[in-house]
């Protein structure tokens, strides 16, 4: 194209006023309040959150470098938060680059900071390896107050909406009996024209930062929350020992924990490994401190080493023959671990940080646990022996389940890939269009199919409750009519054989009643799929569909309420239309909702108010238009950011230990409502 080309007047209407004056430069930290969602997930709870842990993570990454102890987290009463340290402190020399204060470079420009091997240089690992940590927590606050402790002398810097309000300032001298001390303080306020959830969640930070101290053997991480004027502290010199028996509290043990620690090639590498009675295993991954739900090549050279060597010591010692059929998944069964790994360049797969993928990662842990674990055989034979008869009886059990799970689909052959009789398909082929409804009961089976959308949606209703699978092996699962049903519905396999890309639906809905055993066959399903089809919760194609609990009639008109609050809004507004509101709210207290629960239908001054207490009380129509139809029905989709308390939640619940779970119970029983029994 010549000089003479670019100087023509575009033709296409479209192109004109498209010039360089519409594109937008975006300078300093503009670019992460325009797009907050690229920086920090989202803006609701996990986005306001996420700037807490930026903040933290950098106190954290002074510990595992051995320059902090100790780290304060307090959250105020108008929920701004502050992190103090006892590190280096961020530095405050001029920088060579920006011109200003490294302080001001941390937190004013992305990708700053010492952990990229230019500047300072300080870090040999750290978790905050998107070097935006700091900045973009400065980019989302309302103000943000530094104040750095360096060199016996006290350094100020203020921030409002990411931009410094002046410069650094040294503020005095550190008193001279408290000349050792030194660190970084950082507090800042989240931005209510940024975000949509402005207060802290407790249990939350508590939970995430207790794995911090786990992992972080030797930190001392103070919690203090002003609200409620609780604290907490964490401290575990036993690191990932300790986390192991927090794990498995509530489980029976098999063995002690086997602990193994060495840097090789520059690589840290840790784990912990205990035995339980359980079936599952649960498997735990860590890179510089960041939980890697998804594995990668630490998780591949553990399993690797874990087999290698549980085949080495099972053949030496007699425990294994040339004829038993040993596989990995069963040297797994019962099986707990944590692996952490501190490196310097980690390469995560994605913004999440879900995966990480350093090849050369894989042989080093392989041989570090691989060593480890060989020694830790020999030197303790009375655990080892367990481990083995362990071993062998998932084995077995395993060809029992392949025997099981074979006749399951044998017999989908030999019926021409028949499908349970139950099952209402849908004429949609294309599994991200379909939909697969699993309903309780057969009733309501029978509105939902002649409700539903014939071409999208298929129904299986379920007769009673499934079986409790939290103990139980794959071949007494297949055993039970409702699971197999469900299983041959689904068309993706089960066990070793599972084929996330084979399942016949993208969204599969648990259709339950909002009552005791409604919530019973729910869990029931949760856990089913928890353990067993784990794919199909992480790739979002699990929901439970929420029907109403109320539908309230006056005249011509009618409403359907999810909740007690909406009926009573529902309610009133109608009453507001007899001009008699207040008469409206002393009939909802005195003459019945709270008061006549039991019975299925009230009314209040020609209001009719009915109560759905099963999916079968709704005609096919009403199930159609409150449940099932995409333009009006309200789902919830089923996820599991945090699996290791989901996994506890679902020992308690399900598990056979009575004693946690009658805790529970004892615990929340006040806070239960309209209880049907």
């Amino acid at each position: 194209m010549t000089k003479k080309d670019l100087q023509k007047k575009p033709t296409n209407p479209q192109e004109k006023g498209y010039t360089a004056e519409q594109i937008t430069v975006l300078e300093g930290l503009e670019p992460v309040r325009k797009r907050p969602g690229m920086y920090i997930g989202n803006t609701a709870s996990e986005g306001f959150h996420h700037l807490l842990k930026e903040v933290v993570d950098n106190s954290i990454d002074e510990a595992m470098a051995g320059h902090a102890k100790k780290i304060d987290i307090t959250i105020h009463k108008d929920n701004s938060a502050s992190v103090v340290d006892d590190g280096r402190g961020i530095p405050v020399d001029i920088h060579k680059q920006t011109k200003k204060s490294a302080l001001e470079t941390v937190l004013t420009v992305l990708h700053a900071g010492g952990k990229f091997g230019g500047y300072a240089s300080g870090y040999k690992v750290s978790g905050g390896l998107h070097g935006v940590g700091a900045a973009v927590v400065n980019a989302l606050s309302e103000w943000v107050r530094a104040e750095v402790r360096r060199d016996g002398k006290i350094y100020t810097q203020e921030y409002k909406r990411g931009k410094p309000t002046g410069k650094v300032k040294l503020v005095g001298k550190v008193p001279p009996k408290d000349a050792w001390q030194r660190g970084t303080k950082i507090s800042y306020k989240p931005d209510t024209e940024i975000f949509t959830v402005m207060e802290f969640d407790i249990s939350y930070i508590l939970d995430h930062y207790r794995q911090q101290a786990y992992l972080t053997r030797g930190v001392h991480l103070i919690i203090k929350d002003e609200r409620t004027r609780f604290s907490y502290q964490y401290y575990f010199e036993g690191g990932l020992v300790s986390y192991i028996q927090h794990i498995n509290r509530n489980k029976v043990v098999k063995t002690q924990p086997m602990y193994v620690s060495k840097t090789m090639e520059n690589v840290m590498v840790e784990t912990a490994v205990q035995y339980t009675d359980e079936f599952s295993e649960t498997v735990m991954t860590f890179a510089n401190n960041i939980h890697t739900p998804e594995g990668g090549s630490h998780l591949t050279g553990f399993r690797a080493a874990l087999t290698r060597s549980l085949n080495n010591y099972g053949i030496k010692n007699g425990y294994i023959k040339d004829s038993d059929k040993i596989t990995g998944e069963d040297m797994r069964e019962g099986l707990t671990a944590i692996v952490s790994v501190k490196l310097a360049n980690p390469q995560f797969e994605g913004q999440t940080k879900a995966k990480l993928g350093n090849a050369e990662v894989r042989g080093i842990v392989e041989d570090v646990v691989g060593g480890g674990l060989e020694f830790w055989l020999e030197e303790h034979p009375a655990d080892a022996g367990k481990i083995m008869e362990k071993v062998l009886l998932a084995a077995k059990a395993r060809l029992a389940a392949r025997a099981a799970r074979d006749a399951v689909i044998r017999k989908g052959v030999l019926d021409g890939l028949a499908l349970p009789g139950k099952l209402a398909d849908c004429s949609e082929s294309d599994p991200a269009l379909s939909e697969l409804y699993i309903v309780e009961g057969d009733s309501a089976g029978g509105s939902a199919k002649q409700g539903r959308d014939r071409r999208f949606q298929a129904i299986l209703p379920l007769r009673g409750k499934i079986l409790n699978v939290e103990r139980a092996r794959l071949d007494k699962m297949l055993g039970n009519e409702q699971i197999k049903n469900l299983v041959i519905a689904m068309g993706a396999g089960i066990g070793e054989q599972f084929n996330i890309d084979n399942l016949r639906y993208q969204r599969i809905i648990i259709m339950t009643d909002a009552d005791v055993d409604g919530a019973h066959i729910r869990t029931l399903l949760l856990t089913f799929f928890y353990r067993h089809f784990p794919d199909v919760i992480n790739r979002g194609f699990l929901y439970i569909a929420q029907p109403p609990l109320f539908r309230v009639q006056h005249g011509k008109s009618a409403e359907y309420a999810f909740s007690e609050k909406q009926r009573d809004s529902i309610i009133e507004k109608y009453l507001k239309e007899t001009k008699d509101k207040k008469t409206a709210k002393q009939e909802i207290r005195t003459v019945g909702i709270e008061n006549q629960e039991s019975e299925s239908a009230v009314n209040i001054r020609g209001i009719g108010v009915q109560r759905y207490k099963g999916l079968g009380e709704m005609n096919p129509q009403q199930l159609w238009e409150t449940t099932m139809d995409p333009a009006n029905r309200v789902m919830l989709r089923v996820m599991v950011p945090d699996a290791e308390k989901a996994s506890k939640i679902f020992e308690m619940l399900m598990g056979d230990e009575v004693a946690p779970r009658k805790n529970f119970i004892q615990t929340h029983a006040k806070s239960v409502k309209n209880l049907d029994i």
